[in-house]
């Protein structure tokens, strides 16, 4: 049977088929118009850091320091053959000469300023600058070299002392600022990152722990400021590796805790004492653990033993490995030399390890860290 549509059923089909045109159109318009989801920005870095700069600057001082160096006599005039012919008619004393040099040391607390103990060693008289513009006597109080620290105090106290940061919450990365006095120019801010901490081993002082930064750090900058973000002491600016002299993005700052225990002994003993366990040692590499057939063991291997030494007294001898130190993990060389020195004299201290493949425990009394070094077994 043949079906023929209609002229009307053909219209509605139509009309239907636009409409549906229609909507489908409709809601796509509906989709394109509405606002995508903005992706998430980064929190963005501060334009300034004005404010930082403004609260840690009054705690810096340029440090000038005076120092009178003898310059001795002709060497000829004081040879004997010459003396015989001359007698003292023509002999040159010895001249006195005047030498100054400069500085920066950073206020933390009571008039106290810390700086660098290589800035004012041998200082016949020292001179604080403040960025008010005061000029003020200053007088050591005591100096470490061991770790290129030196504590002065000015003749006031009403100076302002700076904020101390968390070293324990710095990050490489984190964005410092170093204030200083380069080439004597006045005080000056430079901007950098934290790019290393824990830098060692780089033969500058006995007790090395440093910060490094890509901050501009000059002569000048020496015991100097580098401040976090919001204005607090993470460090004193001491050194740079340059060959030229000038910042080449690479200087070292010893760390805010560092500076504010040695201030501490400084106050309370007149010196830094440290503990001393007679001993040196190198950290376990994979190498020397298969030697000693001790896989996966970390710690410090003991390569000599000071006669009559804590460590000696105790028990330990070459080719012992030492694991732990009062409960403490021992890692490498690093960690146990700070370990050893933060423990005060007379403590009796925990020595674990392993001698060969058997465990050992030993009970050390500590001492106190001789002036001059001796003779290791």
């Amino acid at each position: 049977m043949k079906f023929t549509l209609g002229p009307r059923f053909v219209l509605k089909s139509s009309l239907a088929g636009l409409a549906l045109t229609l909507i489908v159109l409709l809601l796509h318009s509906q989709l394109l118009a509405q606002p995508s989801a903005p992706a998430r920005a980064p929190a963005s870095a501060p334009l300034s850091y004005a404010d930082a700069v403004e609260r840690a600057l009054p705690s810096v001082v340029n440090i000038y320091i005076a120092k009178v160096r003898v310059q001795p006599g002709l060497s000829l005039f004081n040879d004997p053959l010459f003396q015989h012919f001359f007698g003292d008619q023509l002999r040159i004393e010895p001249r006195q000469r005047l030498e100054t040099s400069l500085g920066s040391g950073v206020v933390v607390r009571d008039g106290y300023i810390l700086t660098n103990h290589h800035v004012i060693e041998g200082a016949n008289r020292i001179q604080v600058a403040t960025a008010s513009g005061r000029t003020l006597d200053a007088e050591v109080i005591g100096t470490d070299p061991d770790t290129d620290l030196a504590l002065l105090r000015a003749e006031r106290k009403d100076l302002p002392a700076i904020g101390i940061a968390d070293i324990n919450r710095i990050r490489i990365g984190d964005v410092v600022l170093a204030i200083g006095n380069p080439f004597g120019v006045g005080q000056t801010v430079t901007q950098g990152i934290i790019s290393a901490t824990g830098r060692n081993k780089l033969g500058i002082n006995t007790y090395e722990n440093f910060i490094q930064t890509d901050a501009a750090i000059n002569p000048g900058n020496s015991g100097g400021a580098l401040i976090d973000a919001q204005g607090r002491l993470v460090g004193i600016n001491t050194v740079i590796f340059s060959k030229s002299g000038g910042s080449q993005g690479i200087g070292f700052a010893i760390p805010a805790d560092l500076a504010m225990g040695v201030m501490e002994q400084i106050i309370q003993y007149g010196r830094v004492r440290r503990g001393w366990l007679g001993l040196s040692g190198q950290e376990m590499t994979a190498e020397l653990a298969e030697t000693f057939d001790l896989k996966n063991i970390k710690g410090v291997l003991v390569t000599a033993v000071m006669r009559n030494g804590p460590a000696d007294q105790a028990g330990l001898a070459p080719g012992d490995i030492i694991t732990q130190f009062n409960a403490k993990e021992v890692r490498d060389t690093l960690l146990l030399t700070q370990l050893i020195a933060d423990t005060q004299p007379g403590t009796q201290v925990s020595i674990q390890g392993w001698r060969g493949k058997h465990r050992f425990r030993f009970k050390a009394k500590m001492q106190e860290r001789p002036k001059q070094r001796q003779r290791l077994n």
